[in-house]
Formats: structure tokens, C-alpha cells, sequence
């Protein structure tokens, strides 16, 4: 029994790669279920599940061989139900993976179907692309007319905006030069106005000078009358 024990993986293990399986089949049903074809793509996602479940039974029967070997009756019988419970996923794994297949087949086939009529949809409007391009042309043909007499009332306009922008330049320019003018009769004033407040000076700080020496005076007389002892 240890011999045969040996031979085969760990229980650990197995279980491990048993769970991993499991998973990459269920990945692997929901892309066959969002597949949008063509039926080759379909095909080759078919034959990566099939191999996938060939390595899980494989996992599963080393795992009930493992559970059979076992000395004690109670691991035994929990790694049976173990075995048990794996094979029962295993079975709803191939279930929604044959409803899978089912549903693209069908989304597949809607999508053949759709592509027909859109076939049929092109030609129709190929037909009626021909007889509208006749009318596009003269549509087109008038558009282009009435761009090109935008087009003329444009530069019309703006050989009037320039003349515009001329004469006000003209204006600026004159009245630049009015400006200037004003500008020098300003200073020539601010000078003259400056040299009146500087004669109002002098003439006042005279008449203070003047009013001062005729206090003193004033002052003198008095005091040689009034006190002429002092």
C-alpha cells in the first residue's frame, strides 16, 4: 500500500490541482459563452475544455484511488465524499458547458442571419445611392454658387472695413497732433502759472518784510515818547 501510495501525487495536491481545473473550466464555459464566432474560434474553445476535463477526471479517479487506500475508515470515507462532491461539480460544469455551446450556436447563426440582411440592406442602398448622386451633384453645385457669391460680398465688405480703418487712422493721426499741440500750450502754461506763484511769494514775504519794519518803527517812536528816560 505504501508502494502504491508513492506512486501517485499527494492528496494536497491532487485536491489543488482539481480546484484549479475546476476553475479554468468555468472561465472557460463563460468564453465559449460570450464567443461571437465565427464556428472555428467556437471549435478551437471546444477542444481546450475537453482537454481540461480529461486532466480533471484524471485528478478525480488518482483522489477516489488515494481515498480507497486509506488505512483509517474515517479519512477514507472523507475523501470519498470528497471524490463525490468533485464529480457532482464536474457534471454541472458539463451541463453549462453544453448550454453554452447552445447559446453561442444560436447567437452565432442570429449573427449569420443578420449579416444576410444587412447584405441585402447594402444593395438596396447601393441602388438608391445611384439615382440620389445626380441630385447630391446639384445640390452641390448650387452650394458652391452661393459660396462663391458669400465669398464676393466678403471681400466687398472688406474693402470697405480697410477703407474704414484708413480714414479713422487719418483721424487719429490729426488728432495726435492736435494733442501734441495742446500738450506744449499745457507745459508753456504750467511754466507761467509756476512763475506767478513764485513772484506771489516774493511780493508777500516784501510786504511781511515791510510790515515788519514798520512795527519796529512804530514801536521806537513810541517808546522814546512815552519813556523817553529809558
Amino acid at each position: 500500500m505504501a508502494a502504491a501510495a508513492a506512486g501517485c501525487v499527494p492528496v494536497r495536491v491532487c485536491h489543488q490541482e482539481i480546484v484549479k481545473f475546476d476553475l479554468e473550466i468555468k472561465a472557460a464555459v463563460q468564453d465559449i459563452r460570450d464567443c461571437p464566432g465565427p464556428l472555428g474560434a467556437l471549435t478551437e474553445l471546444n477542444a481546450a475544455v475537453k482537454e481540461k476535463f480529461r486532466h480533471l477526471r484524471g485528478r478525480i479517479q488518482e483522489l477516489e484511488q488515494m481515498a480507497r487506500e486509506q488505512d483509517k475508515e474515517s479519512e477514507k470515507q472523507a475523501l470519498l465524499q470528497e471524490v463525490e462532491n468533485h464529480k457532482k461539480q464536474m457534471l454541472s460544469n458539463q451541463a453549462a458547458w453544453r448550454k453554452a455551446n447552445l447559446a453561442c450556436k444560436i447567437a452565432i447563426d442570429n449573427s449569420e442571419k443578420d449579416q444576410l440582411l444587412q447584405g441585402r440592406d447594402s444593395l438596396r442602398q447601393r441602388k438608391t445611392t445611384k439615382e440620389s448622386l445626380a441630385e447630391s451633384a446639384s445640390n452641390i453645385t448650387e452650394s458652391l454658387m452661393s459660396i462663391s457669391r458669400m465669398m464676393s460680398q466678403q471681400v466687398q465688405q472688406s474693402e470697405e472695413t480697410v477703407q474704414t480703418l484708413a480714414n479713422s487712422s487719418r483721424t487719429i493721426l490729426e488728432a495726435n497732433e492736435e494733442f501734441k499741440s495742446m500738450s506744449g500750450t499745457i507745459q508753456l502754461g504750467r511754466k507761467l502759472i509756476t512763475k506767478y506763484n513764485r513772484r506771489e511769494l516774493t511780493d508777500k514775504l516784501l510786504i511781511f518784510l515791510a510790515l515788519a519794519l514798520f512795527l519796529a518803527t512804530v514801536l521806537y517812536i513810541l517808546k522814546k515818547r512815552l519813556f523817553p528816560f529809558l
